[in-house]
């Protein structure tokens, strides 16, 4: 279903209420089809605006089948894709950093879940750029262009929350069972930074070997690695985006034990940082719906070339 909305989207006046709290995230050649998604897109106004994000319900954690067919998710909104496509029979998790009403939920976002090394906050609220264009709204609607592009090459698409539902969270174990139980052929969760100014450029963030209570990412971290690799440099292609200048020691790619979205993951998933909202440069470039739509787009390919090479 293609998501409308303007092409172009002003950044509301006024500083940001949004503090990022401790967090960070973080997926080629261009299948025919995401040249299709492209087109829809541009069809329709290139989905410029973001509605309300919400929670969705978690699933039961269940064992990952890479490769698996899609099964029913826990709100049954698993979109399948266009029939015959090159990514026909390919499950993809999509996961919205944050939620747009975080900031009204202090209290159920802090309480802290278990991510296997420790316990951490169920959410955060996200970053902002310094005119007040939320991270949670950046990543909400850069998850609908992408899933766009995602389903017209074919893929089942599952977003971990959308705009039906309480807006706040899910907490990020959530987060992560909904892409198991999805038996999720990839997964990725977007973030825009909040680094200070003059920071600037996107990194990717893979998982590293975790085996700590209720975590273990053992079998995920080569395949994650090969997602994250592949999305970086997608990514860097179509959007033109430098890496990241003070992460990753010039490559872009950054692996990390601390983040319960992908401690828990048992489906080859990365977090990116699509860049640094505090930075002039970034933030001019993350409030443009033109620019957000090379963002999906350059996604869509590293996502693509991963699962055709898996």
């Amino acid at each position: 279903m293609t998501y409308q909305g303007p092409e172009f989207e002003e950044a509301p006046a006024g500083r940001s209420r949004w503090v990022r709290r401790p967090v960070v995230v973080v997926v080629g050649a261009l299948a025919a089809g995401g040249l299709l998604g492209w087109g829809a897109y541009a069809a329709t106004g290139n989905g410029g605006g973001a509605g309300t994000a919400a929670s969705a319900p978690g699933a039961s954690s269940a064992p990952s089948a890479h490769g698996a067919s899609a099964r029913p998710t826990a709100d049954g909104k698993a979109a399948g894709g266009k029939a015959g496509g090159p990514l026909a029979g390919k499950v993809i998790v999509i996961d919205p950093g944050h939620n747009p009403g975080n900031y009204r939920h202090t209290a159920e976002i802090n309480r802290t879940v278990d991510i296997g090394t420790h316990r951490k906050e169920c959410d955060t609220t996200g970053t902002a750029t310094n005119a007040g264009y939320s991270e949670a709204r950046y990543t909400l609607d850069v998850a609908h262009r992408l899933r766009t592009l995602l389903q017209a090459q074919g893929a089942t698409v599952k977003l971990t929350h959308d705009g039906d539902k309480p807006a706040w969270g899910p907490c990020v174990d959530q987060r992560a069972r909904i892409g198991n139980t999805a038996h999720a052929d990839a997964a990725i969760s977007l973030h825009a930074d909040g680094a200070p100014a003059g920071d600037r450029g996107f990194h990717v963030i893979m998982p590293g070997s975790v085996h700590a209570g209720i975590a273990d990412t053992r079998r995920i971290v080569a395949p994650s690695h090969d997602l994250g690799v592949r999305l970086a440099g997608a990514y860097r292609r179509v959007t033109g985006e430098p890496v990241s200048n003070y992460l990753g020691h010039g490559t872009g790619l950054v692996t990390r034990t601390d983040l319960g979205g992908l401690n828990l993951s048992t489906v080859p998933k990365v977090f990116i940082e699509c860049g640094n909202m505090r930075d002039k440069k970034d933030a001019a470039l993350l409030t443009s719906g033109a620019w957000r739509q090379k963002a999906a787009q350059g996604m869509s390919e590293g996502i693509a070339d991963f699962l055709r090479g898996s």
